[in-house]
């Protein structure tokens, strides 16, 4: 399974890289990282819709997450990939924005990478 993460944070791809260093040896998942909504977008254009599962921030600078999850939804429908947004901040704003705008999932910070895991194990 691929999965593209996108955080502004560059300190993700290492803790995504050490929470699933066994599945990543075994080939169970691949990630790809993208540092910005744009650079996502980017990122999207040249992976022909492999990625099944995106992580995505919603507070960044430029592209919020919330405008990138409003574009993967418009362009990306065939495969339609699975789209969870992750946020420091559990308001119900964000989240009744994220629903309405198609995510599929609502993850909140510091990650529960076991909860995760599990909901990954479900999309398999």
């Amino acid at each position: 399974m691929k999965i593209l993460v996108v955080d502004d944070e560059t300190d993700v791809k290492l803790l995504f890289q050490q929470r699933f260093r066994r599945e990543i040896k075994h080939g169970e998942v691949e990630f790809v990282f993208a540092f910005s909504g744009e650079e996502a977008i980017s990122v999207l254009k040249t992976m022909d819709q492999e990625a099944v599962l995106i992580l995505s921030d919603i507070n960044m600078p430029g592209i919020s997450g919330l405008e990138l999850l409003e574009h993967i939804k418009k362009h990306y429908l065939k495969p339609p990939p699975v789209v969870m947004m992750i946020t420091a901040y559990g308001d119900d704003e964000n989240y009744n924005t994220a629903k309405r705008l198609g995510a599929d999932a609502f993850l909140t910070k510091p990650l529960d990478f076991k909860a995760l895991k599990g909901k990954l194990k479900n999309l398999m």
